[in-house]
C-alpha cells in the first residue's frame, strides 16, 4: 500500500481536526493506479472468505467497490440514495446520517440482488462515526445475508466509529488508520 500512503502524505489536504481531503485521489478525481492497488489489496485480505457480493453506497464508495470486485471477480452492488422509478417496492432501506453533509439520506437496494444466498463485502472510502456502514450493514441483515466483513480505504480511528463495529463482531480491515488531524497534519497509526 505504498502507493496509498504516499498519495496520503503528499496530496491529501486536512481541512479541520474532522475532516480530510483526499478529493484529487479518491473521491473526485480518482488516481486508476490507486484505486486498483486498494481494489487489490481488499482482496488479498479477504482471500478465501467466498465472498460473492461487494456492496457500497453511491457515490464515492463506487470507485473502492468496483476495483475490489473486479480483483474479487464478484458483483458490485452499490445502494442508491434515491429511489428510482424503476425499483419498485421490493427493496431493502435503510438510513444513513452523513456528518459531513449534516444530512440524513434513505438508501435503497433491490430484492432480487441482494438475497439471504450472498456472502457480502462492504467497502467504502471513509470509515468516521460508521453511520455509512451501520446502514449497509441494517441493508444486509434486512435480507438475511452474510456480511463477511469491511474494508475501509481511510479510518479516522479518533472518531470511534471502527471501535463501535468490531466491538459488534463486524471484521473491519483498515488500508490507512489516522489517529488525528490535528495542528493541521495527518497523524498515522502505525
Amino acid at each position: 500500500m505504498q502507493l496509498l500512503t504516499e498519495k496520503m502524505k503528499n496530496n491529501s489536504q486536512v481541512v479541520s481536526e474532522q475532516i480530510l481531503r483526499v478529493d484529487s485521489f479518491i473521491n473526485h478525481m480518482i488516481d486508476p493506479e490507486v484505486m486498483l492497488e486498494i481494489g487489490r489489496e481488499f482482496a488479498r485480505r479477504f482471500a478465501g472468505t467466498q465472498i460473492n457480493k461487494v456492496l457500497t453506497v453511491e457515490a464515492s464508495g463506487i470507485a473502492v467497490g468496483l476495483t475490489t470486485a473486479m480483483a474479487l471477480q464478484a458483483p458490485l452492488l452499490f445502494a442508491k440514495k434515491r429511489k428510482p422509478s424503476t425499483l419498485d417496492q421490493q427493496c431493502y432501506q435503510s438510513q444513513i446520517y452523513s456528518f459531513t453533509k449534516n444530512e440524513s439520506v434513505d438508501v435503497f437496494v433491490a430484492k432480487e440482488y441482494l438475497t439471504a444466498d450472498d456472502r457480502v463485502l462492504i467497502v467504502d472510502d471513509f470509515l468516521a462515526r460508521g453511520e455509512a456502514l451501520k446502514g449497509l450493514t441494517k441493508l444486509v441483515e434486512q435480507a438475511g445475508a452474510h456480511l463477511v466483513g469491511v474494508g475501509i480505504v481511510i479510518e479516522k480511528v479518533f472518531q470511534g466509529g471502527g471501535k463501535t463495529l468490531r466491538n459488534s463482531g463486524i471484521r473491519i480491515e483498515s488500508l490507512i488508520k489516522v489517529n488525528s488531524l490535528e495542528g493541521g497534519k495527518l497523524h498515522f497509526e502505525e
